[in-house]
C-alpha cells in the first residue's frame, strides 16, 4: 500500500520530469530564462513536497497557499503557481481513495478512480479555499494576471474556490480545469503521454510529446494574457505542424521543434507556453501514479 508521503513524492518527480524535458519556450535543461533557472524549478519541486505529504490536514486552499509560501522562501519568481494549483487537488483525491477502508492496494489509484474522488474534492471546496488560494496568487504574482471586474485575487472572496475557477475558465485553462474535473489532463494530456510511452519509453521526449499535443487542442492562456489569444493560437498552430512532422520522434519533427523553440524565445518571455507546461505537469503525475 502506497501512503501519503509516496504520493507526495510523485508530485515532486512529475515536476522535476517536466522542468527537465527540453519543451519549446520553457526553461529545460538546455535554456534558462534570465530570471528564473533549472535549479529554481527544482528547488521549487522540493518545496512542495512536506506540504502535499501533510495534506489530509488542509483543505486545498490552504495547501496551495502553503506550497507556493514555501516555494517563495527558496526561489525569488514565480516557478510553480499553476503546478501547485493542478496538482493538490490531485493528491487530495490520491490521498482520499488511500483512506477508504475498501482500498485493498495502490492499484485503485487508476484514473478513473482518481477523477471520480478528484470530482468529489472540486465540489467541495469553500470559501475558505478562495481565500488560501488567492492569498497564494498575491504572494506568487503570476504573469499576466490584469485586474478583472468579478472575484478578482486582490479582493477578499465572496464565493467558493470552484465558482471563482468558473469565473475564470474562459482567461485561464488552470481555472477550466477546475470546473471540467481536468478534461485537459485526463483526455488530452494522460492519452497522449501514455502513447508516447508506447512509442518510446524515453520519459524526457514523451514529455515533450505530450506537450505539444496538449498545445496543439489547447492555446495557452499565459501567451493568451501576455500577448492575446489571436498569437497563443498561433503558437497552437505551429504545435500542430511539429506534430504533424512526427514531433520529437522524427528528424523532420526535430528540426522543426527546434525553430519553433527558438521563435518561442524573446527577452521578456511573452511566448513562453507556461500554462501548457503546468498541465503535462499533471498528466505526468498520473501517469507516474498509474505506473
Amino acid at each position: 500500500m502506497k501512503n501519503r508521503k509516496q504520493i507526495a513524492q510523485l508530485a515532486q518527480m512529475a515536476c522535476i520530469l517536466e522542468a527537465c524535458a527540453p519543451k519549446p519556450g520553457n526553461v529545460n535543461r538546455a535554456h534558462d530564462f534570465a530570471d528564473t533557472t533549472l535549479e529554481d524549478f527544482l528547488f521549487s519541486a522540493v518545496a512542495i513536497g512536506p506540504v502535499f505529504e501533510n495534506g489530509d490536514r488542509m483543505g486545498i486552499g490552504e495547501m496551495v497557499w502553503h506550497a507556493t509560501a514555501e516555494t517563495r522562501r527558496r526561489v525569488q519568481t514565480n516557478t510553480n503557481l499553476g503546478l501547485i494549483l493542478l496538482l493538490a487537488p490531485l493528491v487530495k483525491a490520491c490521498n482520499t481513495i488511500l483512506e477508504n477502508p475498501t482500498a485493498a492496494s495502490f492499484l485503485t489509484l487508476n484514473s478513473k478512480n482518481i477523477r471520480r474522488s478528484l470530482s468529489e474534492t472540486l465540489h467541495s471546496l469553500t470559501m475558505e479555499d478562495a481565500r488560501h488560494a488567492y492569498r497564494a496568487i498575491r504572494h506568487a504574482r503570476p504573469g499576466g494576471l490584469g485586474k478583472v471586474s468579478s472575484a478578482d485575487v486582490a479582493d477578499e472572496p465572496a464565493v467558493t474556490l470552484l465558482q471563482a475557477m468558473e469565473l475564470a475558465q474562459d482567461r485561464d485553462a488552470v481555472a477550466r480545469e477546475y470546473v471540467t474535473d481536468y478534461a485537459i489532463t485526463f483526455d488530452i494530456g494522460l492519452p497522449a503521454l501514455t502513447e508516447a510511452l508506447c512509442h518510446d519509453e524515453d520519459f524526457s521526449k514523451a514529455v515533450v510529446q505530450t506537450f505539444l499535443a496538449i498545445l496543439k487542442h489547447v492555446p495557452d492562456t499565459l501567451i493568451a494574457r501576455k500577448r492575446g489569444f489571436d498569437i497563443a493560437r498561433q503558437v497552437s498552430q505551429q504545435a500542430g505542424k511539429v506534430l504533424a512532422k512526427g514531433g520529437i520522434y522524427t528528424l523532420h519533427g526535430q528540426s522543426a521543434l527546434a525553430e519553433m523553440d527558438q521563435s518561442l524565445r524573446d527577452e521578456t518571455h511573452t511566448l513562453n507556453p507556461g500554462t501548457t507546461a503546468d498541465l503535462a505537469a499533471a498528466a505526468i503525475f498520473l501517469a507516474l501514479i498509474e505506473k
